[in-house]
């Protein structure tokens, strides 16, 4: 898929078939969220899958009860890991560039899942102790998105965007 098809392709789905995701295609996925920029390309971030039903409903509960998640083959949970951007940017690094990398991390996993025609959709509200608890987070890591990969079993209506008149603001 051309990169601006899957751009506009991508969207949150929320239910999705019994269908296994292959082997294959998650390493794709992983490897696309692997060449994700990263500040000093310390990769300040961590993913952890997994495709255990009780992990899943453990993390569909600590994500208040968002259901779905328990339903998805696989679930991706990105976390910040502050001590290896902090080696080269101190607090900043601990604070801030470990946040970015994962988010980075999670939009382009989520863009190689629709090149691969399969559905995601950015959990980002949940408690993030019964998130760490759910996986087993090593203390120092925090969770920053929940990412369920699926086959869709629904196709949601398109929202509309703000138009780029009201979301761009030229500097002089």
């Amino acid at each position: 898929m051309e990169l601006f098809e899957t751009i506009q392709a991508r969207q949150s789905v929320r239910a999705y078939q019994p269908k296994e995701v292959s082997a294959e295609d998650l390493e794709a996925v992983l490897s696309a969220a692997n060449q994700a920029p990263s500040a000093g390309n310390l990769q300040g971030y961590e993913i952890y899958a997994t495709r255990d039903p009780a992990v899943k409903r453990a993390l569909a509960k600590a994500a208040w009860n968002q259901d779905f998640l328990a339903q998805a083959p696989v679930v991706l949970i990105f976390c910040t890991h502050p001590e290896r951007s902090a080696t080269r940017y101190g607090k900043r690094g601990q604070q801030l560039y470990c946040l970015q990398d994962a988010t980075i991390g999670v939009a382009y996993a989520q863009l190689a899942a629709t090149a691969l025609g399969l559905a995601t959709c950015w959990v980002g509200a949940f408690d993030d102790e019964g998130v760490a608890r759910a996986i087993d987070l090593p203390p120092g890591q925090r969770p920053v998105a929940i990412l369920p990969i699926g086959y869709p079993a629904e196709s949601p209506l398109r929202r509309s965007r703000r138009p780029l008149t009201d979301l761009v603001h030229d500097v002089p």
